[in-house]
């Protein structure tokens, strides 16, 4: 017993020798409830499982600007239990008032991370990487979402993209001519190239006819080079359409002998481009008619075209000119017209019916290039091509308002009838024929219209002129024509209160005409007013390029969000700001929409006087 226990001590000590080391103390408890069932905190580790980058909240704001921020809200970590809780306490509070949902729990930390669409969501809400509570909204961040809708279109275009336009104000001025010596050969070269847009007009046999920018002399090669390049295609029975040299754009129309060129860097599409073409074709014939025009090149294919269209040079440069400044009617191939109750456009009709004579084929009236009141024959209809060659005779070009501010013009209307002339009466209302004109009132000059195929009925054209104005006049509707004119196109506030929309096109298809609202004062200059009709090209391209099936189109850009939207009814196109959202988009274009429809009879002319 005794070595039994003398031995003891010693395997003791063996045993103490061999034993683990203690496990580590067990967490302690959620603070309240000792219970079993209550919640256990694991141990303060250095780093914590997360499916984002970082254990640190990332945030990114939209600012009005367009441009956008990114900031974090991270809560140091230290190994006392105090200052960890502090400083989470400080985080939460940090995101509750941002309106986030704070991550405190690794349980949180489950949740997946979520892609958002940008233009799934109101404009600039990328709150945060993860997925948290989107439904609280702190007043600030509530204030900057308001902000960023009203930003306008283009306010934020890259300096790439607006040097294209940099010297678009001085696109319509004259190149000096030869007499001019302070230039030479090379710097008017240098002047004509760096127009965006030129129209050329050539005969088969290579006479140049006419050009938009420069004169024949300084041009005379250029035109030779076209000739040569469209005979050669010609030549192998594959005439030529087009053509690209770096970021300007070649189309070509033949019609007959005659070759129609147009060169342009301001990103028309061909068909476009072909449409203006036919424009300035119509331009010719109507000064010419087809038969005239034909027989000329007939007996003398190098005839010089340039002595018959004398006096009409600037009929052709104001027509191009409106297309190089972007045309909407010539765009949407539609009419505008004044916007008139219908009980008052309704009574001019019949003013003018009352007092027709019968050697009257068309009437109208119009004010500042827009359409107040037509009457016709049963059976027939003005095409818009030809109403617009009419209105850029009478208001853009400027040489149609002397003598009393009566005329009497032979007129062929190619869409009409291409073989022969009518005779046009024009008078406009309240014009001193000393005075000159003044471009600002333009917009409000009314003209008396009468069309006749009879080129012996001048009198009695002027004297039906005569009595319509003394019939409106008597009922007072001659002031409330010089009153829609002046108030001019209605604006968007009046349109659709509180759409984000900047600017838009309606066309009503059934009766080819449009209407739009003011280009003030976001389009009211030159440039803008440009940027903003290159946009509607672009769209309006896309929906009838052929073989397209696109019937809605939203384009979201670095400086415009823009809608186009066509149907059997109508074509609408607008353009709105770079944070405008689908939703806020779609929103203000149904607006617009139900505005048309409750409209229609003050914005169209339907079927108009018939006789």
């Amino acid at each position: 017993m005794v070595t039994e226990n003398a031995a003891s001590p010693g395997a003791a000590d063996s045993q103490e020798g061999n034993r683990p080391p203690p496990l580590p103390p067990r967490p302690s408890q959620t603070q309240g409830n000792d219970s079993a069932n209550s919640m256990m905190e694991r141990p303060n580790l250095q780093s914590k499982p997360t499916t984002a980058i970082s254990s640190m909240n990332i945030q990114t704001l939209s600012f009005p600007d367009g441009s956008r921020g990114t900031f974090s809200t991270a809560s140091d970590t230290t190994n006392s239990g105090g200052t960890e809780q502090a400083s989470a306490s400080a985080s939460i509070r940090t995101a509750n008032n941002l309106g986030f949902n704070p991550i405190v729990n690794d349980i949180d930390e489950s949740m997946s991370v979520m892609s958002l669409a940008p233009t799934m969501r109101p404009p600039g809400d990328l709150e945060s990487l993860l997925v948290g509570d989107m439904s609280k909204r702190s007043p600030a961040w509530t204030l900057l979402r308001s902000q960023s809708a009203a930003v306008q279109p283009f306010e934020t275009i890259k300096a790439e993209d607006s040097a294209v336009l940099t010297d678009f104000s001085r696109e319509f001025d004259d190149i000096p001519d030869e007499s001019e010596k302070d230039w030479n050969d090379e710097d008017r070269v240098k002047l004509w190239k760096s127009k965006l847009k030129h129209f050329m007009i050539l005969s088969s046999a290579g006479k140049p006819i006419y050009s938009r920018h420069g004169d024949l002399g300084l041009i005379n090669s250029s035109m030779g080079v076209v000739q040569t390049i469209i005979s050669f295609y010609e030549g192998a029975k594959n005439p030529l359409l087009g053509f690209t040299a770096g970021n300007t754009r070649f189309v070509v129309v033949t019609e007959g002998p005659l070759y129609f060129v147009a060169i342009s860097r301001l990103g028309e599409s061909d068909s476009q481009l072909r449409a203006q073409l036919d424009a300035l074709y119509m331009q010719i014939l109507s000064t010419l008619t087809l038969p005239t025009l034909t027989n000329i090149f007939a007996n003398r294919p190098s005839t010089d075209l340039r002595k018959p269209l004398q006096g009409t040079e600037s009929l052709l440069s104001s027509l191009a000119d409106s297309f190089t400044r972007g045309s909407p009617s010539a765009l949407l191939g539609a009419l505008e017209c004044l916007r008139l109750r219908k009980s008052h456009r309704h009574a001019i009709n019949n003013a003018f019916l009352r007092t027709r004579t019968e050697k009257l084929l068309y009437g109208l009236i119009v004010a500042g290039g827009k359409l107040v009141s037509v009457i016709r024959p049963r059976r027939h209809s003005l095409h818009p091509s030809d109403l617009q060659l009419i209105f850029n005779m009478l208001f853009e070009s400027g040489g149609i308002k002397a003598g009393g501010g009566e005329n009497w013009i032979p007129l062929c209307l190619p869409a009409f009838n291409n073989r022969g002339y009518l005779y046009m009466y024009v008078s406009f209302l309240d014009v001193d024929p000393e005075s000159e004109r003044d471009p600002n009132s333009a917009s409000e000059e009314i003209a008396v219209i009468l069309i006749s195929p009879d080129k012996e009925s001048f009198f009695a054209l002027q004297q039906m002129r005569d009595d319509v104005v003394a019939e409106l006049k008597k009922r007072g509707h001659i002031d409330l024509i010089k009153t829609a004119a002046h108030q001019g196109r209605p604006k968007m506030n009046d349109i659709a209160p509180g759409a984000h929309i900047s600017h838009f096109l309606f066309k009503s298809r059934a009766n080819v005409q449009f209407c739009m609202p003011s280009l003030l004062p976001a389009f009211s200059d030159i440039v803008s007013h440009r940027r903003l009709m290159s946009l509607y090209h672009n769209l309006h391209s896309t929906l009838h390029a052929k073989h397209t099936h696109v019937k809605v189109l939203h384009c979201v850009g670095e400086d415009t969000t823009s809608l186009a939207w066509i149907t059997p009814i109508f074509e609408f196109y607008c353009v709105a700001g770079p944070n405008a959202s689908r939703a806020v988009i779609t929103q203000g274009a149904n607006k617009i929409i139900q505005w048309a429809k409750r409209e229609e009879e003050r914005l169209f002319i339907i079927g108009g006087g018939v006789f």
